[in-house]
């Protein structure tokens, strides 16, 4: 979509759409391998049986039922927090490579992404296997790549009706 960009400013829109990603993608690294959190998870799955769920929708729909008796903040940013974690790849794949323009193959690289993800953190101990967290981070995805088409349609018909 960048490279369709006819504009005096493309130099700079494509500079700054890189580093944002390249922010995205390590920001992302340390939330989902280096951050405390995860260093705890990491001690507490080396001290016993490393967790994992390969039931879709089990995880959420156990967060929905235990919402009325679990800390609200804890099932809304698990749920949403894991859709929100994978929505800005769903915008930059597309937005920077031209190859992923179409959403099939946006969704499908977040979701082996994702599933990528899982298994490492599942091999290193820091986190656990959830296919749950794969269908949300695909969901988080496929969101992002709808908003920037969107986005990008209503900017091209503003050019157009400016022209």
């Amino acid at each position: 979509m960048i490279n369709q960009i006819d504009s005096k400013y493309k130099k700079w829109i494509t500079a700054t759409s890189y580093s944002l990603f390249t922010l995205y993608i390590i920001i992302a690294a340390v939330l989902l391998f280096l951050s405390p959190y995860r260093q705890a998870a990491y001690e507490l799955n080396t001290a016993g049986s490393n967790p994992y769920n390969i039931i879709p929708f089990k995880t959420i729909t156990d967060y929905i039922k235990a919402s009325s008796h679990i800390n609200q903040s804890i099932w809304i940013s698990n749920l949403f927090g894991n859709i929100l974690a994978f929505l800005p790849l769903g915008i930059f794949l597309p937005w920077l490579f031209e190859r992923f323009i179409g959403f099939w193959r946006t969704t499908g690289t977040v979701l082996l992404t994702t599933a990528l993800v899982e298994i490492l953190q599942f091999f290193t101990r820091v986190g656990s296997f959830d296919i749950d967290d794969i269908i949300l981070n695909t969901l988080g995805g496929a969101i992002g790549y709808v908003l920037i088409r969107i986005t990008y349609q209503l900017f091209m018909r503003g050019v157009q009706d400016g022209n």
